[in-house]
């Protein structure tokens, strides 16, 4: 990447952060079944042969150059019943929670995540284990550690899942637990109002081809005391903005897939999702088709990401949203 293309990149950021619709012209509709956004994709054409690129954590920085194509949005509303995680690898259910500000760490991993396990297996059939390894809250405000990405990507590659399942569970366990189905599923909810400004898209899997996804590497910022302290939850700090594209302080900790741009890809979102609902993204599945042990027609993965919806009301509040990543297991 050239230091002119990052710069250039760095500057619609930040002024898609102050003031995201003025790069957009509004379209007045509350009840529209469709909106048109634009939608960045990494861009294969401008990755040197040979090399890896990579992403951050905690910023929405890249190695690579984005491209931005123009697509169509399906609203959601009033066809939630015809998508499941098996099918098109997401699903949109009603599911009100007794946590409403998720600021206190202790109430989200005591309360909320039993809450989220008992969802999961009470929506999705054969599920016998839920294993909670991760959360990330992310606010569109200033001084918040995490903001939306508006990138078309998936959490986890397939060697990542695996990586996760080990990593989170007893060695003997995790092995047999591999011999069976398994899934990574992030479960995704607004915090405090609807998700009207900077919502959540998802791409129908059904509508994308292997080739579309590019695993990359996932960039921490290096801690002291991670030999001894492997979780991060609880300890995200902004970054420093100007040093966003700078790989100093950093490590490589993960592996995710950005997406390429398909004019087959499908977007679909929850118009004005509301706290008291959930959006399950399925990252992987080991059932998925294609996979060693997959099945024909079960969905691999999700692509997904955050976009700027030209319909938002200029007075709409800040996006605010908690995304909680699951280790599913099956009855075999």
């Amino acid at each position: 990447m050239t230091l002119s293309s990052i710069i250039s990149r760095r500057t619609l950021t930040q002024i898609s952060q102050r003031n995201p619709r003025r790069l957009i012209s509004p379209i007045v509709s509350q009840q529209a079944n469709m909106t048109t956004a634009i939608f960045k994709h990494i861009d294969l054409s401008a990755i040197p042969p040979g090399t890896k690129s990579w992403v951050k954590v905690d910023a929405d920085a890249a190695s690579f150059k984005l491209v931005e194509h123009k697509r169509s949005v399906n609203n959601l509303r009033g066809k939630e019943s015809e998508f499941s995680t098996d099918n098109s690898g997401f699903a949109v259910y009603t599911e009100p929670t007794k946590e409403k500000t998720f600021t206190d760490e202790a109430a989200i991993r005591n309360g909320y995540y039993q809450e989220i396990e008992d969802l999961l297996k009470k929506r999705i059939p054969g599920v016998k284990k839920v294993t909670i390894f991760d959360h990330t809250i992310r606010r569109r405000a200033p001084g918040a550690a995490r903001a939306p990405v508006q990138q078309v990507h998936v959490d986890q590659t397939p060697a990542a899942a695996e990586v996760r399942v080990r990593r989170h569970l007893p060695a003997d366990e995790a092995e047999e637990l591999l011999k069976g189905r398994f899934q990574i599923i992030n479960v995704w909810r607004p915090i405090e109002n609807p998700a009207t400004d900077f919502p959540l898209a998802v791409i129908d899997w059904r509508t994308t081809k292997p080739d579309d996804f590019v695993p990359v590497n996932l960039l921490y910022p290096k801690r002291e005391d991670f030999a001894t302290d492997k979780d991060d939850r609880g300890k995200e700090i902004r970054p420093d903005e100007s040093k966003w594209y700078s790989t100093e302080g950093y490590e490589v900790r993960g592996e995710t897939m950005s997406v390429a741009p398909n004019t087959a890809h499908k977007f679909y979102y929850q118009k004005d999702m509301t706290p008291d609902e959930v959006l399950l993204l399925k990252c992987y599945d080991s059932w998925g088709e294609g996979q060693p042990q997959g099945k024909n027609g079960i969905a691999v993965r999700t692509p997904h990401t955050a976009f700027i919806d030209p319909q938002t009301p200029g007075d709409a509040p800040g996006r605010q949203s908690i995304e909680v990543r699951c280790l599913v297991f099956y009855d075999l």
